[in-house]
């Protein structure tokens, strides 16, 4: 009798660690954005949408070397709903990023985090490059720090844009 209500008890926290790993997903935090034109987004105006917000700096090899990849990415997927925000940190002088993103031709929101307000609410973001996949509905899927996987990276991306 102990024997089957130790397994019992044992399903019950197999079950409740599986129902929590699934679908009791952290929120991405309410926070608005504005690009290096002047257009303005939210973390709620880019729900129903697969989101990348990635955070680089311009003197980080990391992310000078991972930007054709994310602006690959951004160009296979968002004719199907995904979108990249990129988000210089607030130490990187702001003429670097506008020369930057002028000479690259992003094809992506790129915003400056001057305050380091939209880092510290993704969880005080301090190491670049730093990348968080949101789901359609505003929930946190996965943090990369460093160069994602990008097979990894572009799986998700399906799987969250066919659901």
């Amino acid at each position: 009798m102990k024997k089957w209500i130790l397994a019992l008890a044992g399903i019950a926290v197999l079950a409740t660690v599986a129902y929590l790993a699934l679908f009791n997903k952290p929120q991405a935090p309410q926070v608005h954005y504005t690009n290096l034109s002047g257009q303005t987004a939210s973390t709620d105006s880019l729900k129903g949408k697969v989101v990348l917000v990635n955070f680089w700096a311009t003197s980080c090899s990391g992310c000078m070397a991972e930007m054709p990849k994310l602006r690959a990415t951004h160009e296979k997927y968002a004719p199907q709903g995904y979108e990249t925000v990129a988000v210089a940190m607030s130490y990187d002088p702001p003429n670097y990023v506008q020369t930057y993103v002028k000479d690259t031709a992003l094809p992506f929101f790129v915003t400056l985090d001057s305050s380091g307000s939209i880092a510290k609410a993704f969880g005080e973001v301090q190491l670049t490059p730093t990348s968080v996949l949101i789901d359609k509905q505003g929930n946190i899927i996965k943090r990369y720090v460093g160069e994602p996987d990008f097979a990894e990276l572009h799986q998700l991306i399906e799987q969250n844009l066919k659901a």
